[in-house]
């Protein structure tokens, strides 16, 4: 197989996802190396030099964050897109300040992925037009707290009032739509 289009690093956890991902990219020309864990991607990053990244956000107890700079640093030409089931914009601005080129919400499928790969992130024209619900507020309400303290469900729920459990549960769903 050619691999005309050039090495690619992808970070995800989601197996069955991960298989799928990386045959569909492969058959359009990238040479794609999987890891599903951090420490994984970790050695990878340092052993290997890579034009693209997609990296799942969450991975497990780990945040894929944490690899944006040591990849940047190896290529700073390289294209990184942040993929994530939990998308906020607390979790999008801090990719981007970081180093991502974009940002994508799952589910994506490939064309996605490699359109979100391969274009710069623009802000959304249309957000003004289209305000968020209450949910999707108080989801990203939630986000941005959870950020300021850390990760720390604990200070959080402390600082938004609420029964920590009750976060957990709120965390544990999927993001509401806009």
């Amino acid at each position: 197989m050619n691999f005309s289009e050039g090495k690619l690093l992808f970070v995800e956890d989601d197996e069955a996802f991960a298989w799928a991902a990386s045959r569909a990219l492969e058959r359009r020309g990238y040479a794609v190396l999987h890891a599903g864990e951090f420490e994984l991607a970790q050695k990878l990053v340092e052993g290997e030099e890579f034009e693209y990244a997609v990296l799942d956000l969450n991975l497990g107890n780990c945040t894929s964050l944490d690899l944006i700079l040591p990849l940047r640093e190896r290529n700073p030409a390289m294209r990184i897109l942040m993929l994530t089931g939990y998308a906020s914009i607390a979790t999008a601005v801090r990719a981007i300040k970081l180093g991502a080129d974009n940002y994508l919400a799952k589910p994506a499928d490939t064309d996605e992925i490699l359109t979100a790969l391969l274009t710069d992130s623009e802000p959304d024209a249309d957000a003004e037009l289209h305000p968020m619900s209450v949910r999707r507020l108080e989801w990203e309400h939630i986000q941005k707290v959870l950020e300021q303290n850390n990760g720390n469900i604990s200070a959080t729920a402390r600082q938004l009032n609420m029964h920590r459990r009750t976060l957990q549960r709120k965390l544990q769903k999927r993001p509401v739509q806009r």
